[in-house]
C-alpha cells in the first residue's frame, strides 16, 4: 500500500481542485474556531442541512470567548433542529475548556484538540489540516467507505481490528504537502461520488485502482456489523395550554433531546387530567387527543401520543427552573427539540371552548362540555 500512495493523494488533490466543493462559509479561513464549529456541525448533518446553522451559529458566537460566555441554554436554542444535542453540550463545555485552561487561544496540536469535549482523533487531525497545515489523516464515516471500498478491507469497519487496519492505512496515505486539499479531496470524495447507495464510480478519480469496483463488491463493501432490530418507546406528550402558553420542562443534560425544553411527558396509559393535576397542581378544564406521530433516534423509535390539556387560566404555577410557560408564539425560537416545535405550531393560541373530557383516561375519552371546579 505505501507504494501506492503518492498516486492515490496526487489523484485525490487534483479532482479536489477541480470538481471538489467550494464557497462553504467554513472555507478559506484558518480560524480554528470556525473550523472546529463547523466540523462538529458536520460530525451528523449533511453540507447543506449544517449551512444556515452554521452562519447564525457564528453570527452570535463570532469566537470563543463569547460562546463560552453565553448561557448553555441559548446555545440550545441556536442547535435546536440540528439534532444531536450533546454535540452543543460539548461545543459550550469546550469553549470554556479554550478559555479557562489556554487563555481563550484555541489550541492548534492535535493532542491539544483530542482533549476538548466533543473531539475525536479524526475531527483533531481536520482542524488541524485546515487551521495550520499539519501532516494528520482523518478517518470519519465517509472516508472509511472511501478506504473501505478503494482497498477492499473486509470486516465490520465499526469493529477494532478493522478500524485500526483503516487507521494505519490514512496514515500511509497522507501526502507530504498539500495536505488541506488532501484532506477536503477525501471529505468531498466521500460525500459526493463514493456514496453509501448509487456512488458515482464514473467520476471518482481513483476508480482505476479500487478494488471494490474490480471486484464488483461496491454494495458489500464496506461491511458493518448485524444491525439488531430497533426497539420502540412509547410516551404521552402533554401539552398544558393557558392562555396562548405552553407548559414546557427542562430536560435533563444526559439523554434525549438532554438540555433542550419539551412539553412534559408520562407513561403511554397515563390520565392525562389526572396526570397534570397531580404532577403540577393545575385545574384541567379540557383535554383533547392528538395526532399521534413517531420520532427516530439512533437507536430506537419513539411513538407519541400527545394531548391537548387545557388548564384554568387562573392557575399558573410551575416549577421554575424546571418549568416554565411559554408564549405559543415564541416556540420556534425557543430552545425545543424539532418534533416539539411542529407539534406545538399545530395547537391553538388561544384556549378551545370545548374538547373532550377532563377525564379521557388511557384509551379513549367521551366527548363532553367544558369541566369546572
Amino acid at each position: 500500500m505505501p507504494s501506492r500512495s503518492p498516486s492515490f493523494s496526487t489523484r485525490v488533490v487534483a479532482w479536489q481542485r477541480r470538481h471538489g466543493r467550494t464557497g462553504l462559509p467554513w472555507q478559506g479561513t484558518r480560524d480554528p474556531y470556525r473550523i472546529w464549529v463547523s466540523e462538529i456541525m458536520l460530525q451528523q448533518t449533511q453540507v447543506a442541512a449544517a449551512i444556515p446553522f452554521f452562519e447564525r451559529f457564528v453570527a452570535r458566537f463570532p469566537d470563543v470567548g463569547t460562546l463560552a460566555g453565553a448561557p448553555v441554554d441559548e446555545v440550545m436554542r441556536l442547535w435546536s433542529g440540528l439534532g444531536y444535542y450533546a454535540r452543543a453540550r460539548n461545543l459550550h463545555k469546550a469553549a470554556r475548556a479554550v478559555v479557562d485552561g489556554h487563555g481563550g487561544r484555541f489550541p492548534l496540536s492535535v493532542d491539544q484538540l483530542v482533549a476538548l469535549p466533543g473531539v475525536g482523533r479524526s475531527t483533531a487531525a481536520a482542524i488541524a489540516a485546515f487551521a495550520t497545515g499539519e501532516r494528520h489523516a482523518i478517518l470519519d464515516g465517509n472516508v472509511k467507505r472511501v478506504m473501505a471500498r478503494h482497498f477492499g478491507v473486509d470486516g465490520a469497519v465499526d469493529s477494532a481490528p478493522v478500524l485500526a487496519k483503516l487507521w494505519a492505512l490514512a496514515d500511509s496515505l497522507v501526502p507530504a504537502r498539500g495536505v488541506e486539499g488532501y484532506t477536503q479531496g477525501l471529505m468531498d470524495l466521500g460525500a459526493t461520488v463514493c456514496t453509501r447507495t448509487s456512488p458515482a464510480c464514473g467520476n471518482c478519480p481513483v476508480r482505476a485502482t479500487c478494488v471494490a469496483l474490480r471486484d464488483a463488491r461496491i454494495a458489500e463493501l464496506p461491511q458493518r456489523k448485524r444491525s439488531r432490530p430497533v426497539p420502540a418507546r412509547a410516551i404521552a406528550m402533554l401539552a398544558v395550554v393557558s392562555r396562548g402558553e405552553v407548559l414546557v420542562e427542562k430536560r435533563p443534560a444526559r439523554g434525549i433531546w438532554g438540555g433542550l425544553w419539551s412539553l412534559p411527558e408520562a407513561p403511554e396509559d397515563a390520565d392525562p387530567a389526572d396526570w397534570v393535576e397531580r404532577a403540577f397542581g393545575l385545574a384541567v378544564d379540557s383535554v383533547e387527543p392528538l395526532e399521534p406521530f413517531t420520532h427516530a433516534f439512533t437507536h430506537f423509535t419513539l411513538e407519541v401520543r400527545p394531548w391537548l390539556v387545557t388548564v384554568k387560566g387562573a392557575a399558573r404555577a410551575a416549577r421554575e427552573p424546571f418549568a416554565t410557560w411559554l408564549a405559543i408564539q415564541e416556540a420556534p425560537a425557543a430552545a425545543l427539540p424539532a418534533p416539539v416545535k411542529k407539534l406545538i405550531a399545530r395547537l391553538p393560541r388561544e384556549a378551545p371552548s370545548r374538547g373532550v373530557s377532563a377525564r379521557a383516561g388511557s384509551g379513549a375519552g367521551s366527548r363532553g362540555g367544558r369541566r369546572g371546579r
